[in-house]
């Protein structure tokens, strides 16, 4: 679902993303010469993907890449950064839109325009899923990995340290019941992750996102032909914001919440409302519903099995985005079996994986994963913060500065002086905000209601 609006005022106050490192495919360049290892990667989505392009480049390695929906028209807003084209060598013909200009629009229909900041050849790509998704397992399979168009339905974790994981799954193109015996599974099967069951990662809560694709006519797809949109109000969300970006020739509007699951048709109700004429008359052609994790697993690593993306809860809160850091998940752990195959012609042990897989993603990506955690709390529990939030947007320095962190994955330098000036802008946002805005509707919701941040 997702997009960078909402990280505006949020990775300005602390300057802590993390640096972008950039990275490409290795060569294989092994020194065994047969393949010895059976690896398995569950869920074919950008992580998945990612992960099995990289293993597929090891003679070492035969590796298999299950994914249950070959057209998976996941419920996400598709936003990628500019960095990760490049990075992840994608070409622009997946790219649907090349977003530059975005409205924030406050519980009072308060809008703020952003995007002023960004350079000529700067842009956030919308792409819809079902073919960023297909391209990558394309291209996993172009370097060798065997797709298997199939439902995994149970794994079996072995009992002795060099047992096989034995994968039960249906065979969907041939309609049949199937094992496959492996040697390490990567797990970057989404938020209802069977590998992370199996493995014993731990529970998390999670966020419902709900979108719908919606058809309208030319003559408002020119409104949003480089626009998207973000709205944030207890009407549409009561701990998040709802969205309507543009796709290829539709727009996608959603929303999502985290502590009021039930309302989520309601909440959905309100972005349509808000966006009013400008979706007016517009056929819906697909409505689309999935979990989205709110934070990491207790467990990423376990044994020999791994997980990646939303599977190891790699969403961000405040902007919840998704795909970059699960493709970068993916890939940095298939990097890291490589190394360690490449250097002691062993699958890596479960402390091995730990030091060369999540303390590098951490120590990359942590620190942002906690403060927009923390943010989140700050501008997102209450209509007065929501009010705030949108008017710090506003600013040049903001937007300067968080869209050139996000753009590029790497720390920015920032102004000591316009981060003094920001703090107290802040401060005085949220007073401004407390006096105009409206406050909160009541919702009942005994149990998620304990939740609410």
């Amino acid at each position: 679902m997702y997009s960078v609006i909402s990280t505006v005022v949020s990775l300005s106050i602390v300057s802590s993303v993390v640096g972008f490192v950039k990275l490409s495919a290795p060569k294989s360049s092994f020194a065994l010469e047969a393949a010895k290892f059976k690896i398995a990667v569950v869920g074919g989505g950008p992580s998945g993907a990612c992960a099995a392009e990289i293993l597929a480049q090891n003679p070492n390695v035969e590796t298999y890449l299950f994914e249950r929906k070959m057209d998976n028209c996941k419920p996400c807003g598709g936003a990628i950064p500019v960095c990760m084209v490049e990075e992840f060598s994608l070409p622009t013909t997946i790219i649907d839109r090349k977003v530059r200009k975005m409205k924030l629009i406050s519980p009072s229909n308060r809008e703020v325009d952003i995007g002023q900041t960004l350079e000529p050849h700067e842009f956030i790509g919308m792409t819809r899923r079902e073919v960023l998704d297909a391209y990558l397992r394309d291209r996993a399979v172009g370097y060798g990995a065997k797709a298997l168009n199939a439902l995994v339905t149970e794994i079996v974790v072995p009992n002795t340290s060099d047992g096989k994981y034995t994968i039960k799954y249906n065979n969907i193109a041939g309609n049949s019941l199937e094992e496959l015996q492996v040697d390490y599974i990567i797990g970057a099967d989404g938020a209802n992750s069977r590998v992370a069951k199996a493995m014993d990662a731990g529970e998390y809560n999670y966020a419902i996102a709900f979108q719908e694709r919606i058809k309208i006519s030319e003559e408002k797809m020119k409104f949003y032909e480089d626009l998207a949109e973000m709205y944030v109000g207890d009407d549409v969300s009561p701990d998040f914001y709802a969205w309507v970006f543009p796709k290829y020739d539709h727009v996608g509007v959603g929303t999502g919440t985290v502590v009021n699951r039930p309302a989520i048709k309601q909440y959905q109700k309100g972005i349509r409302e808000r966006a009013g004429a400008k979706i007016e008359g517009g056929k819906i052609i697909k409505v689309e519903a999935h979990p989205i994790p709110e934070h990491m697993r207790a467990r990423r690593v376990v044994d020999r099995a791994a997980l990646v993306g939303d599977a190891a809860g790699y969403v961000t809160k405040c902007s919840g985005e998704g795909i970059y850091f699960a493709a970068k998940s993916g890939r940095m752990a298939a990097q890291a079996v490589n190394k360690v195959i490449k250097a002691t012609g062993k699958l890596p042990t479960q402390a091995q994986m730990i030091q060369e897989y999540i303390k590098p993603y951490d120590a990359l990506y942590g620190p942002t994963y906690t403060v927009l955690d923390i943010l989140q709390r700050v501008f997102f529990f209450s209509n007065p913060a929501r009010e705030a939030f949108v008017e710090l947007c506003g600013s040049e320095y903001v937007q300067r500065v968080t869209f050139n962190s996000y753009l590029y994955k790497k720390v920015q330098g920032t102004n000591p002086l316009g981060d003094v000036k920001l703090l107290f802008d802040t401060i005085g946002s949220l007073f401004r905000g407390q006096a105009f805005a409206a406050p909160d509707a009541e919702f009942s919701n005994p149990v998620e209601s304990m939740k609410r941040l």
